[in-house]
């Protein structure tokens, strides 16, 4: 059989994938088979590169199959769940515990593998994140965000592998109520956050931070010097976030972006395909995006 690649959406999006794959794509739920290939996929968590197809004759036999391989692999149920789980659960542990933040993504090679049908597996020994389905699961903090979009930041840095450094000069564009200015904060970077509305008090008085009230698009780079990193969750049309990018891109003034692509009403796929040509970013729907992709350009930074 001819090369093809496995694109896993997340939950609800999967024709935001579809249509970004294109006819050719075969969904098997929400794991689509196209040919050819890996090729940039925005709406996937995860990338199945070169996956086989793999005949067996019993549960015994699928899960022998798996271990020839290599030791760890996720199980994408779409069909014969029962036979699927009894597969998954000859093979080797793993380690569902959740990640503590800022604890480094694993590095261990994770496999991804589903039954087609009764007697036929797929199976990819790499894919293009290092969580099982592209779901990352954090221990949460219950007490110090003021609202759960700090685990969106969480998330982009995790599959970065990189994040601010103590000192480095943050701007958090759209901060209110200060979810992301909180995880900046917390990694002792400095932090100017941007919003017409206030912070959190709480966020507000934490060491580094400084508060003003402005929109993020009033703000001029000349107005604030170099910075380490821009960040962006501010909630408007894609387009307009595009026009804000590529005036602090331009200015040459900002090291690294995280910006979150949000999308009102139906998804702006050529805006989507813009930020990605962007040379040196890349854009990902992350497993604590809603109906947004997140957009990251960053400074000799290996993505997961």
């Amino acid at each position: 059989m001819s090369q093809e690649t496995g694109y896993l959406a997340a939950e609800g999006f999967e024709a935001q994938l579809a249509r970004e794959l294109g006819p050719e794509a075969v969904a098997h739920g929400r794991l689509f088979l196209a040919p050819g290939p890996a090729r940039p996929a925005a709406w996937a968590l995860n990338v199945w590169h070169e996956p086989r197809r793999i005949a067996i004759a019993s549960i015994g036999d699928g899960a022998k199959a798996l271990r020839a391989i290599q030791r760890n692999w996720a199980l994408y149920s779409f069909a014969h769940h029962g036979r699927a789980r009894l597969i998954q659960e000859r093979l080797p542990t793993v380690s569902a515990k959740p990640l503590a933040f800022p604890a480094e993504a694993p590095t261990a090679p994770l496999g991804s593998w589903t039954l087609l049908d009764e007697v036929t597996m797929l199976a990819a020994a790499r894919g293009s994140n290092p969580f099982p389905n592209g779901e990352v699961r954090f221990a949460e903090d219950k007490a110090g965000p003021p609202n759960r979009a700090y685990l969106k930041l969480w998330e982009a840095l995790t599959l970065a592998r990189r994040r601010p450094k103590a000192g480095e000069l943050c701007l958090d564009l759209g901060a209110s109520p200060g979810g992301w200015t909180w995880v900046l904060a917390k990694l002792d970077a400095r932090v100017v956050a941007v919003d017409k509305a206030p912070l959190d008090s709480a966020v507000a008085a934490m060491a580094g931070v400084e508060e003003r009230r402005m929109s993020a698009f009033a703000l001029e780079p000349e107005q604030i010097g170099p910075v380490d990193w821009l960040f962006s969750d501010v909630v408007c049309y894609p387009a307009r976030l595009l026009g804000l990018v590529e005036r602090w891109l331009g200015s040459g003034r900002v090291r690294n972006f995280v910006c979150t692509i949000k999308f009102q009403g139906e998804t702006d796929h050529e805006t989507a395909r813009r930020f990605a040509r962007i040379p040196g970013s890349r854009v990902i729907h992350l497993h604590h995006n809603k109906h947004e992709l997140t957009w990251l350009k960053l400074e000799d930074a290996p993505c997961a």
